[in-house]
């Protein structure tokens, strides 16, 4: 008896120390965890609408670890009513996304904000013109007699006006009617008969809904209209400061997007992980399609041609788009990116 309660007194002592020993390493674990959390470098990335696909990389670089690794606890917020670019501008966040198209009065007030472009979502611009086949608007300029929704926007109209022209069109005789447009699909049914959208989003939508329809790329329409949309931009003072920690977020967010373009389904899976309340079918889509515009033709993720960027907002001077003339290569920069 006396030998059987010695075993039996060992083993729980052996447990226990293994217990302790486990705990212990359990602490000394969370606690390095926490430690590292403390000492990464905080940064806000705000977007510019709900989250999509055009955001999937930056999802991915938070649920792989990307920004982890390069030292970096990023919160990704939505945009408050006034945009991502006054927020980021005001310091309420490092780092945003916009269009270099609605940049262009950021950049050419009398007191432009302080923010810059740093890197390029996607390569080329996936907008368009689309509408029903059975309204016959296969180029533009037969928009001539038929109705669009506008929201007003100068340059919006100013680059509508161009390509229905070029196209032998009269853009007086195009019904602008202005409305936000938020269902695309119930929109073309209705009274709308032609609306400017992102094909990676509601165009493929359309194409789920089985609808027939012509789209007109304006990239395609005039070369000068590829311009950069979307972009992410940064905060001036913070990139001046912090040259190092830009660095390291453009790299980080640079694995996320190189990522999704090679496996876009497990990419969006990640986003919907985040974004459960998407559409798991319509997301899948676009990611498959997405993949193939992040990087396209370019020699890395990122990239802003000076001769497109300055193309685009060489002709807003030339058609007195903006308020000041915009200078060459105002408002972006690869020098973070490299």
């Amino acid at each position: 008896m006396k030998k059987f309660m010695a075993v039996m007194l060992s083993a729980c002592m052996a447990f226990s120390l293994c217990a302790c020993g486990n705990t212990a390493t359990e602490r000394n674990s969370d606690a390095t965890a926490e430690k590292s959390t403390k000492n990464s470098k905080k940064i806000t990335m705000v977007l510019d609408w709900t989250p999509n696909t055009n955001h999937t990389g930056i999802y991915v670089a938070q649920e792989k670890g990307y920004f982890k690794e390069a030292g970096l606890d990023v919160s990704v917020i939505q945009p408050p009513d006034n945009g991502a670019t006054d927020l980021v501008a005001s310091g309420g966040a490092e780092f945003g996304i916009d269009f270099q198209d609605t940049l262009a009065a950021a950049f050419s007030s009398d007191s432009p904000l302080p923010v810059t472009a740093v890197a390029a979502i996607l390569q080329h611009n996936t907008s368009g013109l689309i509408s029903l086949k059975k309204k016959g608007i296969d180029s533009p300029g037969k928009l001539e007699g038929h109705s669009y929704a506008t929201w007003d926007s100068p340059i919006e109209q100013a680059v509508l006006k161009n390509v229905v022209e070029k196209d032998g069109g009269d853009f007086s005789r195009v019904k602008l009617i202005s409305t936000y447009v938020e269902d695309i699909v119930a929109a073309l049914h209705a009274d709308i008969e032609s609306v400017w959208i992102y094909y990676g989003w509601d165009g493929v939508k359309c194409d789920m809904e089985g609808l027939s329809t012509n789209f007109l790329p304006f990239a395609d329409m005039n070369p000068t209209f590829d311009y950069y949309s979307p972009v992410i931009i940064g905060n001036n003072d913070y990139m001046k400061k912090n040259p190092d920690t830009t660095k390291a977020f453009l790299s980080a967010v640079k694995k996320g997007y190189e990522y999704a373009a090679g496996n876009p389904s497990d990419a969006a899976d990640i986003l919907l992980k985040a974004v459960p309340e998407l559409d798991e079918k319509l997301v899948q889509k676009s990611q498959e399609y997405l993949s193939k515009q992040y990087i396209a033709d370019a020699a890395q993720w990122g990239e802003i041609d000076a001769n497109r960027w300055n193309g685009f907002y060489q002709w807003l001077n030339e058609n007195k788009l903006v308020d000041n003339a915009l200078d060459e290569n105002a408002g972006f920069t690869m020098d973070y990116l490299k």
